[in-house]
């Protein structure tokens, strides 16, 4: 160890002598006051520069040093004001060893740190090194390990040194990112690998992508990493017979990388988005398999398009590997859909089609017969009742897999990684997570469910179907339906009738006049119902006072043949004595007395309303009664203007669309964020329409302000990205500063590409001196969007 004391700057004799003592040899450490050190003496004495100016918090780079002579302080002037530094030279050689001993025996902590000082003084190590300081984070799955790789691997990119980086350690380590998970920075791993032309294959991938899919950012990033590799093949742009396009076409997306986008966009909510993957599919040549077909189902319903779900029951009625299972999430699909235009005639026809076929199959020899005619339904199908037990088990069993799949997909080592050279493994896990995926999204409510491999209805879908025929005032319907329900399913007490339940319901919320309507209804189609429910409706108007209806209703009870309860007579007689017609009311009293009448038993209506009686039919009652405080009234109109807006903005046809926005404005229905989804990626896609697109902002913001439209991130996101194409910076940090404060996930990624492909000079250099307001406004708006998306 020497010791160099008062050093100085400038002070040509003791940067002479320290030279002139330590020539020819190696200098181990000096340790030096504070002062200030040149590079020519540095290397002069034998010190490394790298060592000296990162230790002693010296810049890299100095001015050449006029060596002037100077008078040497004293030592006391320096004692009391320095602190002292260590500064360490070594042998990069021996630095290289001992980082790569540290690997071999999995100290990390060690490997990091001597990776840190080689950095320092010869820049990266060799090839070999820090590949495998990468996989060895990588395998550790440990958030601080991964961390610092993915920084390492944003650094050897930035400096041009992407040859460090080999393709396969950068796979796998975009895999553990993905599991761990972090997606956005295993996305970006993905999206280096294709900008360097080092082509992943969609094998191992599309495993990255099932991962990425357990999370909403990792869902909606792994939709838009489809996209963006399916463009590149779109419409043959790639010739597959090239010998040099191999490794490009070993990247292209298959159905698994698009049934995993496609599930991971439906069990977050993007819909859109998933539509989006569905055009792409015929302009890269995927094939489609069953679960895609299904999948296509859930996000046509979701997004309303019915045109397209009829078409697709062709594939599916005429499939023959299609499973009871699938075969009920498509009519599933089906069936909520037509609720959602509101034709309840096609919804009610599809469960009384499905309730004959059930009660044909059951009541055969051969109920096999039966279920292989199940699939032939024209107009649709579905039954009745859910079975508990069947669904308990089939979730039981996803939770299982759900449990076990990420343990056992932990323990791929790189070795293991490597040794399957096409990725058979990660291709076999895609596919488990895959199913994961899909049962996950397929829990979100059932209209529909199969018993023996016979579709029956759930009380879901009769429930809302009640719902629906009440809210457009279709009594003679709904009670000509439920009348056909009654014979085909299994007879019960006139007091459980689906009709009764209806009645109640419809007292307990207080819709009398609809409740009679159903009651004159149902006498009218010979159905018999008990005094019960007269009492409750008569009970109700007396409470309101309403003494007409009292009067027709007694009518109708007496033409029935009921017999009203002791209860129901009292209720009349108190309603005699308030209106002070007492000869009314002891008249009631002898009619009473005569009829030798016991005290009132309202429990059972209590009962039902509660649904609590016997079996689980009175339920139904429970359920409607939440259905209808809790669902909010369906506005059919605006799925039919949306497909016709949609159906304009797909064919670029942007002034019918606005003509069709006008006139579905005209009739009273309020657009939607699908409305303006398909007006904002129309624009997009004719491109220059940034001052309509403007324009359609401001009245969102409008409808959002005054009419509580919600915004979704697909809308957005739509509406960023045509605004940052556009260079309009200012609306583009109004949607970042909405899209922050929901909390929604952004693909700066994206728009970090997007900036630099049609901004890159924008904002570069001095500002000119002269600017107007405008000019000014959108520079500062620039420079802070480019601040966001982190390019300062």
């Amino acid at each position: 160890m020497v010791l160099v004391r008062n050093l100085r700057y400038g002070d040509s004799r003791v940067l002479y002598a320290v030279r002139g003592m330590f020539s020819g040899s190696y200098l181990n450490a000096v340790r030096v006051s504070r002062c200030q050190i040149t590079r020519y003496s540095c290397c002069s004495m034998g010190f490394h520069w790298s060592i000296v100016s990162s230790m002693c918090n010296l810049p890299v780079q100095v001015n050449a040093l006029d060596v002037l002579p100077g008078k040497i302080h004293p030592w006391q002037s320096f004692s009391t004001m320095a602190s002292t530094i260590l500064v360490q030279a070594r042998d990069p050689a021996k630095l290289s060893e001992e980082l790569q001993n540290a690997l071999d025996e999995d100290r990390l902590d060690d490997a990091w740190n001597l990776h840190e000082q080689h950095m320092n003084m010869e820049g990266f190590p060799r090839k070999s090194i820090v590949n495998k300081l990468l996989i060895a984070s990588a395998q550790s799955l440990e958030l601080q390990w991964l961390d610092r790789a993915y920084h390492l691997v944003e650094k050897a990119l930035e400096g041009h040194k992407q040859n460090l980086l080999e393709k396969e350690t950068l796979i796998y380590l975009s895999l553990c990112l993905a599991r761990y998970p972090l997606p956005v920075n295993a996305a970006t791993i993905l999206r280096k690998l294709v900008e360097t032309e080092q082509f992943p294959p969609v094998t191992a991938w599309s495993a990255i992508l099932a991962y990425m899919s357990q999370t909403a950012a990792g869902a909606y990033l792994a939709a838009e990493l489809v996209i963006e590799i399916g463009f590149m093949f779109q419409d043959g742009r790639v010739d597959p017979c090239k010998k040099s396009n191999e490794n490009l076409i070993a990247m292209k997306p298959n159905t698994t990388a698009l049934n995993i986008a496609l599930a991971g966009c439906l069990l977050f909510g993007t819909s859109r988005k998933a539509e989006q993957l569905l055009d792409m599919i015929p302009r890269i040549g995927v094939k489609a398999d069953i679960t895609l077909f299904i999948m296509m189902g859930h996000i046509y319903e979701r997004n309303g398009r019915r045109e397209e779900l009829k078409k697709l029951k062709r594939y599916i009625d005429e499939a023959h590997d299609l499973s009871d299972h699938q075969f009920r999430e498509f009519y599933n699909c089906l069936l909520s859909c037509h609720l959602k235009f509101g034709d309840l005639e096609s919804a009610s026809h599809m469960v009384l089609e499905m309730l004959r076929k059930a009660r044909k199959a059951q009541n055969s020899l051969s109920t096999a017969t039966f279920m292989f005619e199940v699939a032939k339904i024209d107009n649709a199908s579905i039954p009745f009742r859910q079975i508990e037990s069947q669904e308990s088990l089939t979730h039981e069993k996803s939770d299982d897999a759900e449990s076990s799949m990420p343990i056992r997909s932990l323990t791929l080592s790189y070795e293991d990684f490597c040794g399957d050279r096409k990725f058979l493994k990660l291709e076999a896990e895609a596919k488990e997570l895959l199913s994961t995926l899909v049962v996950k999204f397929q829990r979100q409510g059932k209209l529909i469910t199969t018993e023996r491999g016979i579709l029956q209805p759930t009380e879901t879908i009769f429930v809302k179907l009640v719902k629906a025929f009440l809210e457009a005032s279709k009594i003679k319907e709904l009670v000509g339906f439920l009348v056909k329900v009654e014979k085909e399913d299994s007879p019960v007490s006139s007091d459980c009738l689906p009709l009764v339940q209806v009645v109640n319901s419809c007292i307990s919320l207080g819709w009398l006049d609809q409740a009679h309507d159903l009651l004159d209804e149902m006498r009218l189609c010979g159905v018999k119902t008990g005094s019960s429910v007269y009492s409750s409706l008569l009970k109700a108007y007396c409470k309101e006072n309403k003494a007409a209806e009292v009067r027709s209703l007694l009518r109708d009870a007496r033409k029935a043949g009921v017999q009203l309860d002791a209860s129901c007579y009292e209720a009349l007689i108190q309603s005699h004595v308030v209106d002070e017609d007492t000869q009314g009311a002891l008249n009631l009293f002898k009619e009473m007395k005569e009829a030798r009448l016991d005290k009132p038993g309202q429990q059972e209506f209590d009962m039902l309303v509660q649904g609590c009686v016997g079996s689980g039919e009175a339920k139904l009652m429970a359920k409607l009664l939440q259905e209808i405080k809790e669902g909010q009234r369906v506005d059919c109109g605006v799925h039919d203007w949306n497909n016709v807006i949609h159906f304009f903005s797909r064919k670029r046809l942007m002034q019918d669309a606005e003509k069709a926005l006008k006139k579905m404005r005209s009739l009273g229905h309020a657009p939607n964020a699908q409305t303006f989804h398909s007006l904002v990626t129309g624009y997009a896609a004719i491109g220059g329409k940034y001052t309509e697109v403007t324009e359609l902002w401001g009245e969102m913001k409008v409808l959002a302000f005054y009419h509580g439209m919600k915004f979704d991130q697909e809308l957005l996101d739509s509406v960023l990205y045509t605004f940052v194409r556009g260079g309009f910076f200012i609306r583009a940090n109004e949607v970042v500063e909405m899209m922050d404060k929901g909390k929604m996930f952004v693909d700066k990624y994206k728009y970090r590409t997007l900036f630099l492909k049609y901004h890159k000079t924008f904002c570069k250099g001095k500002a000119p001196k002269v600017q107007t307001e405008s000019q000014l406004n959108r520079r500062e708006a620039a420079m802070r969007f480019k601040k966001w998306v982190g390019l300062f």
